[in-house]
């Protein structure tokens, strides 16, 4: 395959590399620069985000995403306590954290620890459990006669907290009240 490859590499093995291409009928050169990269975990680029809202009874992914060569170990920490993968914590190998089922108990501050061969960094988020929302009226069926009008209800709970945008859709394409306000109107009840 002409294929070269090098096992355990030290910072020896960066360089310019050249692959040398013969047979009778000439030769041909192609060059690459190979570049070791190696450093010790750092959230500077990509920190953890500060406040991590939840739903209760929801699932939440906590990412935890620092620059690190080579790739970091990861732990987690809620508070003081360590934390251990379980039946409603799980931590994936690229560093993130899930929590499904998610509860007031839940609430917190975490951490995520990095380490590799050349140091380690943490970076701490606050997670927060809101109200999970519901749909507390649906849209019902509706048989209309052709050239009737047509209304449909959506009726959901929220928490208080939080901003509530209704979206609707027709067979799966969202409806564009502006482009078509001639057709389609919406009734915002408070």
């Amino acid at each position: 395959k002409g294929e070269l490859r090098i096992q355990s590499l030290s910072f020896d093995d960066a360089g310019m590399y050249q692959c040398i291409a013969e047979n009778a009928h000439g030769i041909i050169y192609a060059n690459a620069e190979l570049k070791i990269v190696a450093s010790p975990p750092t959230f500077e680029l990509n920190p953890m985000k500060k406040k991590i809202l939840a739903a209760k009874g929801g699932r939440v992914i906590i990412e935890c995403k620092p620059k690190a060569a080579p790739k970091p170990k990861f732990s987690w920490s809620k508070g003081t306590e360590l934390l251990v993968n379980g039946s409603r914590i799980h931590i994936w190998d690229d560093g993130s954290l899930e929590i499904i089922n998610i509860t007031k108990l839940d609430e917190g501050r975490y951490t995520c620890f990095a380490e590799n061969n050349r140091g380690k960094a943490n970076s701490t988020g606050v997670l927060e459990m809101t109200e999970a929302t519901r749909i507390t009226l649906a849209p019902l069926n509706v048989d209309v006669t052709v050239g009737e009008n047509a209304t449909m209800q959506c009726i959901a709970s929220h928490d208080p907290t939080l901003d509530l945008t209704f979206i609707w859709s027709l067979n799966g394409f969202v409806i564009d009240f502006e482009k078509e306000h001639e057709h389609y109107e919406r009734n915002v009840m408070v």
